[in-house]
């Protein structure tokens, strides 16, 4: 039997404000038992600023949860204990380890309750963290939205998080559209499921022109240097200081080191809904589809068999040659399971709210946009509705590359430079006796190349303090713990690979016939797939190691 379409009120879904909560979420906690950890988080900006925070935590009577009573309730206490908890890890002149029970008691309660990891996840950060400056307003408006909490107190902070409520806000209304559409399509209705498909894609079109208004108030030095420390996860963090994650103490003395990501706008369902429903395929990064899989085979198999005939009489030397490139091989070549390829986007439906990730689970189930429009390639409107969805979202990933170019790549090489110079800078220097620097400069995750104290080897720093390297340190690692780019171009390249017509097919094909196409704005990228940026940093090609915050 066919699932049913999924209700939103199942789920906890606005039809109104999507993933958003149908009520504003809360500015306060209203029992005042909870005074302390409101009374924290206001003044955290302050309470970083004097290097008092780790105390104030550390210091703090363990709250029992007992006392929070409705879903708002339980989810306002999320987004406090989270702040916290990001200020007390990043806060100090090194990362914390070890996280207090006045901190981790409540929070591992409360997050296992909302179904969350104990992190600062997208929906601590942006969807249960803003409030509307005039509630009669509407909350797609970014003139009328404010965060309630921020580690810096900046303008930029803010403004970081809320393009990212508004977008959310803004595409709720996808929502009820395409579960209408997947109706439809059941009873073969082509022209709803047009129509549908023509106001989607509508819709995606604003929300890339809304993402484009990043630019306007937050600057790229700012988030680089200031907001994007803040919001590191444990996970892959040994050259911020992290190697072995955290261990959050309840006190019973069986807590295990613990390693998550930090927030991420791939934890965003919305982003990860429209793929569902137009059943793009997101495959682990670096993995092909598997008719590349297949050609590349062949290839390879015939090479292998001209290689046999053309040294029939090389047999020694060709066995000792097979014998090392085995012994050189990580996969089925050297007799080995091949390394299990990561797969980003489904690992961050773990970070998504426990009802969000069962609504997402259930949409998968019933989607059917693809596989009508594929039955009816006549009808050359739906087709073509279906491929300016894909156009559109491709689109909106293009920008968000472009951005992470602005924002991250462009940002980590002027510091490499600075660097180069010895003119690099810690988050919040703090100047020792005499003029130098403080022998426990503080680590930034920003600054590329800061080094794990727990690995081998060593070297110095800007301030001269010695610190210990480990290979390949200098590889940029974003605050979701994952390499960016690989991630971006795959998925920006996967979007396309549904088109249905040939024009479609040509327009989102992985690359153009030639190079000398128009760039998009401060990124380029040539026929082989290679990245270039053009930028206050000069003109370089990217790399595949590098790394950031913001993932889709």
């Amino acid at each position: 039997m066919i699932p049913p379409v999924p209700s939103l009120a199942d789920y906890g879904i606005s039809p109104d404000r999507g993933f958003l909560p149908h009520e504003y979420p809360l500015q306060s906690l209203p029992d005042p038992y909870y005074a302390k950890w409101e009374s924290i988080v206001a003044n955290l900006q302050a309470l970083l600023l004097s290097q008092r925070l780790r105390g104030t935590i550390d210091q703090m009577p363990v709250l029992s949860t007992a006392k929070l009573k409705t879903t708002a309730e339980w989810r306002r206490a999320y987004v406090l204990l989270a702040f916290m908890l990001q200020g007390y890890i990043w806060g100090g002149d090194v990362p914390a380890e070890i996280i207090p029970p006045s901190l981790s008691i409540p929070l591992l309660k409360v997050s296992s309750h909302l179904e969350l990891p104990p992190v600062a996840t997208y929906a601590a950060l942006c969807l249960w963290n803003y409030k509307p400056i005039f509630p009669d307003e509407p909350a797609d408006t970014l003139e009328n939205l404010a965060s309630l909490s921020t580690f810096t107190g900046s303008l930029d902070e803010q403004w970081f998080y809320l393009v990212s409520v508004a977008i959310e806000a803004r595409g709720a209304v996808t929502i009820p559209l395409m579960l209408n559409a997947i109706a439809a399509a059941r009873h073969n209705n082509t022209q709803l499921v047009t129509e549908c498909l023509q106001a989607f894609a509508q819709r995606l079109d604003e929300l890339g022109t809304l993402l484009q208004r990043m630019y306007e108030n937050c600057d790229p030095h700012v988030f680089y240097h200031r907001i994007r420390p803040f919001l590191a996860g444990s996970k892959n963090m040994s050259d911020a200081g992290l190697p072995n994650g955290i261990l959050y103490d309840d006190g019973t003395d069986t807590q295990s080191r613990r390693h998550y990501g930090g927030g991420s706008n791939a934890q965003s369902s919305l982003i990860q809904f429209f793929d569902i429903v137009l059943d793009i395929e997101h495959r682990p990064t670096g993995e092909r589809r598997r008719s590349e899989n297949s050609n590349n085979n062949n290839n390879n198999n015939n090479n292998n068999n001209n290689n046999n005939n053309n040294n029939n009489n090389n047999n020694n030397n060709n066995n000792h040659h097979h014998h090392n490139a085995a012994s050189s091989s990580s996969g089925d070549e050297a007799g080995q399971a091949p390394k299990k390829r990561h797969n980003f986007i489904m690992e961050m439906r773990a970070y998504m709210p426990g009802p969000h990730r069962r609504f997402l689970e259930h949409v998968a189930s019933v989607a059917n946009i693809r596989e009508f429009v594929e039955a009816h390639r006549d009808d050359r409107a739906l087709c073509f509705a279906y491929d300016s969805c894909l156009a559109m979202l491709r689109a909106l990933r293009d920008k968000h590359i472009q951005m992470v170019s602005r924002y991250i790549i462009i940002k980590s090489r002027e510091s490499r430079g600075q660097q180069g110079q010895g003119q690099g800078r810690s988050l919040s220097p703090r100047a020792a006796p005499g003029g130098s620097s403080s022998l426990n400069a503080r680590i930034n995750i920003a600054r590329p190349g800061n080094l794990s104290a727990a690995a081998g080897g060593s070297s110095k720093s800007s301030s001269g303090v010695k610190s210990a390297a480990r290979p390949g340190s200098n590889k940029l690692r974003g605050t979701g713990g994952t390499a960016l780019i690989p991630f971006l171009k795959q998925a920006r390249d996967e979007t396309g690979e549904p088109a249905i017509g040939a024009w479609a097919k040509r327009l989102l094909s992985d690359g153009p016939a030639d190079t000398s196409y128009a760039a998009l704005g401060k990124l380029d990228e040539h026929a082989d797939g290679q990245l270039e940026v053009v930028g206050l940093a000069g003109t370089w090609a990217m790399d595949e190691s590098e790394g950031g915050l913001c993932h889709w």
